[in-house]
């Protein structure tokens, strides 16, 4: 017998933002193009049924709160993605999971690279 799991996701993909993260003087004067997905498991059924934005997990506000932790500026995207998991984990209690990534387009490496990523995904435990 499978074992199938369900899993509903409210997901932001590929949500772009200009930042000053990372390691170099430079990166924090100048800037960089950031790109950030976010998925959260959290119930669809509730608001599917009820056609009512109350009942759902608004994207909006997930929106609001990614941009706000972007702005806040890191040496490291690693600090950055565990800032936004732990505020979805305080400020959205339906959410049980989530995992962001954030992409930095053309990384100062010394070559060609479209981009360097971190993806980080977290299990909240809640208190039913």
């Amino acid at each position: 017998m499978t074992d199938i799991r369900e899993r509903d996701l409210v997901e932001l993909l590929n949500m772009e933002f200009y930042a000053y993260h990372g390691c170099f003087k430079e990166e924090q004067i100048i800037g960089n193009r950031f790109l950030v997905s976010f998925s959260a498991e959290t119930d669809l059924t509730t608001p599917g049924e009820s056609d009512n934005l109350d009942d759902a997990l608004n994207y909006q506000a997930l929106f609001n709160m990614i941009k706000a932790e972007m702005e806040i500026t890191s040496h490291l995207l690693e600090s950055v993605a565990l800032r936004v998991l732990k505020r979805a984990e305080r400020d959205f209690p339906t959410i049980s999971w989530a995992q962001v990534r954030i992409s930095k387009l053309n990384p100062p490496v010394g070559g060609r690279v479209e981009a360097s990523s971190v993806v980080i995904s977290k299990s909240f435990k809640r208190i039913l």
